[in-house]
């Protein structure tokens, strides 16, 4: 005697359009998180700016971040007997690299950076982020 099993309990077989669909939608969240990755996460270049700290300061509405600005000097400018200043604004995510800056501000410092594509709200305002002090010398006058 041979046992069937009743139409109602037969496994559902999945349609071709409902496995083209997910396919589809695995491919595109993948694709999503490598373009988000490669747009807020993606180092795109690393650094050293020298330079005299002007200041840092936290801010921010919701998300606070610690944002400074190193004055670079010694460029040469077109015009004779001139020099240009050129202006880093960086971005620093570690509350003891910002300590020290903060402490310092003024001082002469070579400051090591990690470039992104584009900033994010929690990281800072700059696509330039701090990560090290190299070196740091109180400023001749």
């Amino acid at each position: 005697m041979s046992q069937t099993v009743p139409p109602a309990f037969e496994p559902k077989k999945s349609s071709g359009f409902k496995k083209f669909l997910r396919r589809t939608l695995v491919v595109l969240f993948i694709l999503l998180a490598v373009f988000l990755w490669w747009r807020y996460y993606f180092v795109f270049g690393e650094g050293v700016k020298s330079g005299e700290l002007n200041y840092l300061v936290k801010k921010g509405n919701i998300f606070k971040t610690y944002e400074g600005k190193l004055i670079q000097t010694g460029f040469r400018s077109k015009a004779v007997g001139t020099i240009q200043s050129y202006e880093f604004e960086f971005s620093v995510v570690s509350d003891s690299i910002a300590n020290l800056l903060m402490n310092n501000s003024g001082s002469y410092f070579d400051l090591h950076y990690k470039e992104y594509k584009n900033a994010l709200p929690w990281r800072g305002y700059s696509k330039y982020i701090v990560d090290e002090v190299i070196a740091m010398k109180p400023v001749e006058r």
